[in-house]
């Protein structure tokens, strides 16, 4: 989740990776201006925890690693680090770097009220540069409700829309789910 822009002034990456070590909260790295990451809400957290902790059951054994949001996503052949709250790598060439990620074939983002527009549009325009994305998950924290930004053979992105009593298909990664288990445990009515 993206706040407000933090610091006036423009970092290169390598200034921006020595400077956020003495940050308390996380930053992403956009176009050389640095943006706080905002906190979550409990549905957010239990969405997260659900989602990564099924990917990470299903990918076990395989050359494939699941990450949380503590670990940056380089934007393909920018300057560009962003923190998705979950991504997934197979490919090699991302063991060359502990602090980040540049190859991931999946990236999920559990959405909230203030960060859905630029999830759905400006974040996806960038990711979607990347050749080795293949989906794009956008799970709602307010409803049963996934939709996948999913690149198909051809190469053009398709949305793939889930609701309650559907299974929720990864291509990227050949996994399949019923949706509800992606909502284990989430209330979303609001508590008094």
């Amino acid at each position: 989740m993206i706040a407000a822009r933090d610091e006036e002034r423009y970092f290169t990456p390598e200034e921006y990776f020595i400077w956020e070590e003495t940050q308390l909260e996380k930053h992403e790295l956009i176009d050389g201006r640095v943006y706080a990451m905002s906190g979550g809400t409990q549905n957010h957290s239990a969405i997260k925890l659900n989602i990564g902790s099924l990917i990470k059951a299903h990918l076990r054994g395989s050359k494939c690693r699941v990450f949380n949001s503590d670990l940056k996503v380089n934007i393909f052949n920018t300057r560009n680090y962003t923190y998705p709250d979950l991504s997934v790598t197979c490919d090699p060439r991302d063991n060359s770097s502990p602090q980040y990620i540049t190859y991931p074939c999946l990236i999920v983002e559990v959405l909230s009220d203030s960060t859905e527009a630029y999830d759905r549009g400006k974040k996806f325009e960038k990711y979607r540069q990347n050749p080795n994305l293949v989906d794009y998950v956008l799970v709602s924290s307010d409803e049963m409700a996934v939709d996948i930004y999913h690149k198909n053979d051809a190469g053009e992105w398709v949305i793939l829309s889930y609701r309650e009593g559907d299974r929720v298909e990864l291509k990227s990664i050949d996994f399949s789910v019923a949706i509800e288990v992606f909502y284990e445990e989430v209330i979303f009515e609001a508590q008094s």
